[in-house]
């Protein structure tokens, strides 16, 4: 599918130009579009029908009001299932590593020169999930056979829909956050009392963004420095190349990403990102001194993040009052 951007949206190297006083909610505003994504995927369990929970419930000699039971319908580990499901994973988890959190539910903030190639790599992730839902398609009777067998009585044909096809589907679309532009000629007033409810969502989606970065940050920190430091049994502890990998990634998401809304974040991110530069997993097993270094300079990143995140809030409301 081929989403058609709004003209405001459209994403070209003029869209953006910011208004250089302007707040960085407004600059926000000015560098993002909103973006959904939306899943299609089929229920893979049921709850039972009253007269079966009663049943179950007669088992235990339970009452029925605090009995809750569900059946299982299809096999979610069997390899073309969980090829499907793969795809799905995928696409959601691109949709969150390439964009902004944003107030509504469901929409997210993608820059506006990124909005070409996520086009593009979601339109490969529906053909791929097509391709996985024709694959699943060859093993659905096999599928629902092995239902019949472990459901016995449970087992109601009509829980199976023939056409599987239409029970999966990746789209996505581009939402205007911005008031309608009749609304000006409708209600000056009230259009301009949208545009500054606009602004306010967007200033706390700068909030918002802020503090998912932190958070990512200081679980990947305070992973890996647990890893590094200590032992088990007089030997290091292991982990895996991912604890640094990991922390890489998010330093490549960062900069990507970064809306250069707290000078101070930055600098810890920068700091995080020194102390674990150049330096690769196998390094930190073998080399018991560079691991005992990066341990403790992540463990002062850690407690640095740490204090940034406890006087989080008073620095906002001094942002706000200037």
């Amino acid at each position: 599918m081929s989403v058609a951007l709004e003209p405001a949206t459209q994403p070209n190297a003029n869209a953006a130009i910011v208004n250089p006083t302007a707040t960085v909610g407004e600059r926000l505003q000015a560098e993002t579009t909103a973006v959904r994504l939306h899943i299609r995927w089929p229920g893979v369990r049921k709850t039972l029908s009253s007269d079966q929970t009663r049943q179950a419930a007669g088992t235990f000699d339970a009452d029925t009001k605090s009995v809750s039971a569900s059946k299982k319908l299809l096999d979610t580990s069997h390899p073309a299932f969980r090829a499907v499901t793969a795809v799905k994973t995928k696409a959601a988890d691109y949709w969150k590593s390439n964009t902004l959190p944003y107030t509504e539910p469901g929409m997210r903030l993608i820059r506006r020169d990124d909005v070409a190639a996520f086009d593009m790599q979601l339109t490969s992730a529906r053909a791929e999930l097509t391709e996985a839902v024709e694959e699943l398609e060859r093993h659905y009777d096999e599928l629902v056979d092995q239902a019949r067998e472990r459901l016995g009585d449970l087992f109601d044909p009509g829980d199976y829909d023939a056409n599987l096809r239409d029970q999966f589907a990746i789209e996505w679309d581009y939402p205007s956050c911005n008031p309608p532009e009749y609304l000006l000629q409708v209600s000056p007033q009230l259009y301009y009392s949208e545009c500054a409810r606009v602004q306010t969502r967007f200033d706390e989606s700068v909030r918002l963004a802020e503090q998912a970065f932190a958070d990512e940050l200081s679980q990947l920190v305070n992973h890996l420095a647990e890893r590094l430091s200590g032992s088990n049994d007089g030997s290091p502890k292991v982990f895996r190349d991912t604890a640094v990998t990991n922390l890489l990634e998010f330093f490549e998401r960062f900069q990507r990403l970064n809306i250069r809304s707290d000078d101070q974040l930055d600098r810890l991110v920068a700091d995080a990102r020194q102390v674990i530069g150049g330096v690769q997993p196998q390094d930190l097993r073998d080399q018991a001194t560079m691991r005992q270094q990066v341990a403790r300079d992540l463990t002062r990143v850690e407690a640095s993040l740490d204090g940034w995140m406890t006087d989080r809030p008073r620095r906002s409301i001094l942002r706000r009052s200037k």
